[in-house]
């Protein structure tokens, strides 16, 4: 596997001379090439701050902190291409201080526990590929990962392998919100996982082609919700793509973690396109033959394309219209309504 070549505009200006770093004006710092991102998360100094990062690329892993309340990061441009995030830990990757692997939270590129984030056109990915460390057998190598309340994503391209984006909260108690529109996020093996209550809307879910003689190749969706959340994954209006061969790919597997065993994880994909990459007879699989995904909370409504066929019924459990009323983004995010926000 080659290594992704991220900037599709102004990649020129990455030899450009950096400005001063963190130039504020009225609560906004601006990051341009050979500034740090994670330098501008740090002078942070309260809530309600603008991050605006220049096109260009940053080679670094950056963490908001809980105490970052309301902070927005975004690209200067609104081409998400143009401004990349972007670094190479996986789970099994050997911390430098010699105490263990990152493991698969702490692999992440892009990590938040502030309430009230919004990041938008921008990328944040993760390149560390399997191919170059065959030694390693932790290979899931996050992009995001996402935990806090009314976490708000918009125009953001989120490009790693396995586990790309992980919707998270901040305690198994705790039904953190999570809404992503007119994002794209590709991956192979779980791309989308976690507990979070997290809206897909209008976003692109592509399953990138993988070098394995054996399908599934991989799944879009793991969801982990906790038994007590009647809300989980929800992606509606948007489509699933596929590099690979028809058929090659799972739309989900419910994920109940050794350490979660209550976990009892939702899906629900409506009105949405999925394409022949996915397999259109037996879309789910399991993760654990203990936790059949017929028991966990999967289901569709009025999905469209050759992937979304139903031909084998008892395999694609469907809602009814009285259902799938209580499955939109106003029941999942309540209170907050950033699809309002314009």
């Amino acid at each position: 596997m080659r290594r992704r070549t991220f900037m599709a505009a102004g990649a020129g200006l990455a030899l450009v001379a950096a400005a001063p770093a963190h130039a504020a004006t009225r609560r906004v710092l601006h990051v341009r090439p050979g500034d740090s991102v994670q330098a501008a998360v740090d002078a942070v100094t309260g809530p309600g701050w603008t991050i605006v990062v220049h096109p260009g690329t940053y080679r670094e892993v950056v963490s908001v902190p809980a105490d970052k309340a309301e902070l927005t990061l975004r690209g200067a441009s609104r081409d998400p291409r143009a401004a990349v995030i972007v670094y190479d830990h996986a789970n099994g990757t050997q911390k430098p201080d010699g105490s263990g692997t990152y493991g698969t939270a702490g692999s992440a590129t892009f990590t938040s526990a502030a309430p009230g984030l919004t990041v938008r056109d921008l990328t944040l990915a993760n390149d560390w590929l399997r191919a170059d460390h065959p030694d390693v057998t932790g290979t899931q190598a996050v992009a995001a990962c996402t935990y806090g309340d009314r976490t708000h994503f918009e125009n953001v391209r989120l490009l790693a392998h396995q586990d790309t984006l992980f919707v998270e909260t901040t305690a198994l108690a705790s039904f953190d919100r999570q809404y992503f529109r007119r994002c794209y996020i590709e991956g192979d093996v779980d791309f989308v996982f976690g507990r979070a209550t997290a809206v897909f809307e209008e976003c692109h879910f592509h399953t990138l082609q993988r070098d394995v003689d054996f399908t599934p190749k991989g799944m879009v969706f793991a969801p982990s919700t906790a038994r007590a959340n009647p809300y989980g994954i929800l992606a509606v209006r948007s489509r699933v793509t596929s590099g690979a061969e028809d058929g090659a790919y799972k739309l989900a597997r419910p994920w109940v973690p050794s350490y979660e065993t209550t976990a009892w994880p939702s899906l629900v994909v409506r009105n949405s396109w999925i394409g022949p990459g996915i397999d259109p007879v037996a879309p789910y699989t399991n993760m654990r033959e203990a936790y059949p995904w017929q028991t966990m909370r999967f289901c569709e409504y009025a999905n469209s394309g050759p992937g979304a066929v139903v031909s084998a019924p008892e395999n694609r459990p469907q809602l009814t219209a009285a259902e799938a009323a209580a499955h939109t983004r106003r029941t999942y995010l309540g209170d907050w309504r950033p699809y309002e926000r314009r």
